[in-house]
């Protein structure tokens, strides 16, 4: 059973959120007229200390989305680059052929990697993709950087702008529904838009308390972007700090007090906030546990007071941010000073 929750701007156009009255995220319509879940689940496995992507070495990812779509999770969230498309496209078939769920009521994203920039090589990668996934086509495909490289991970110059005329070509085959990019600035989504008549569907960025990206997401909004949030707990879990980064922790006491007059988490509070602000998080976890308890944000508002305290946690700290691999880029999107 469904109801009519309210009508927001904040995902880039007046959006009417459908929540259900079970734990599942509500949808957004995005500016292509596909719809949603503004809620799911990403499968990244992080760095493996060594300035590489953390391989995938078991089955861990593909049982963590087998748990999130019996949960309720309708949006998984993968890339090339995460070695992880194999398994959660098992994941979903294996959902699928159940009778769990049908594949249109699943929204599978992934993403563009950077060696595959020239306008003739997105469609092949797309291909590869769905390969991987077994799927005839993705609901979101996103350029995951606008930098480009070659394959040993060093500076190429193609531009961005052709490499999204092939994002636009993969789009008219079918291969994906909607398109947008990842780590773009507000300048560089700027000049992709006036280069083409396709504006990108979605934005996803870092986004969590300490990095809320307020200009980012009202250029965002002002264009009908929606915006996706990874790394939402940012440096929240202290196995995730490191001695440069800004409060708060997960005990932090005024986090704590918070989180107990809801009766919430202080992870949930935080997933709420962002929620809030317009974002769609994607956190990551292959604990049902905790799967569990990231979607069960959706019964409950922040008061105007509690939202002050979360933005003071904004320090525009940036959690991943690869300047030591591609600093020299001229479209590497970040501040090379913060």
């Amino acid at each position: 059973m469904w109801k009519f929750y309210y009508i927001v701007s904040f995902f880039g156009a007046v959006i009417c959120l459908n929540v259900p009255s079970t734990n599942v995220a509500p949808t957004i319509t995005l500016k292509d007229g596909i719809s949603m879940p503004a809620f799911g689940l990403g499968t990244w496995l992080g760095f493996d200390g060594k300035g590489g992507v953390q391989m995938v070495t078991s089955d861990d990812v593909e049982k963590a989305v087998e748990a999130a779509v019996d949960l309720g999770y309708r949006h998984i969230d993968t890339a090339y680059i995460y070695f992880t498309e194999e398994q959660v496209g098992r994941a979903v078939n294996n959902k699928i052929k159940s009778g769990v769920v049908k594949r249109e009521d699943v929204f599978i994203t992934t993403k563009l990697w950077n060696d595959k920039h020239a306008r003739q090589d997105v469609v092949p990668s797309l291909r590869e993709s769905l390969a991987k996934l077994n799927l005839e086509y993705v609901d979101l495909y996103l350029v995951h950087w606008p930098i480009s490289t070659y394959s040993n991970n060093t500076v190429n110059e193609i531009d961005y702008i052709e490499t999204w005329q092939g994002m636009i070509e993969a789009k008219k085959l079918g291969l994906a529904r909607s398109i947008g990019v990842c780590n773009f600035n507000i300048q560089q989504l700027e000049r992709l838009i006036n280069s083409s008549d396709v504006t990108p569907a979605v934005l996803q960025v870092e986004v969590n308390l300490n990095l809320q990206q307020e200009k980012l997401r009202q250029f965002a909004r002002e264009h009908g972007i929606a915006v996706m949030g990874y790394t939402p707990f940012g440096s929240l879990f202290p196995s995730k700090a490191t001695s440069q980064s800004p409060p708060p922790r997960v005990d932090d006491p005024e986090l704590v007090k918070l989180a107990d007059r809801y009766g919430k988490t202080v992870p949930q509070i935080v997933l709420r906030y962002l929620f809030e602000l317009g974002v769609v998080p994607i956190p990551k976890s292959v604990k049902k546990e905790r799967l569990k308890e990231n979607l069960d944000i959706f019964d409950f508002e922040l008061k105007p007071e509690d939202k002050d305290l979360l933005k003071s946690y904004d320090k525009n700290y940036r959690t991943i941010d690869l300047k030591s691999l591609w600093s020299t880029s001229k479209f590497y999107p970040f501040e090379l000073d913060a």
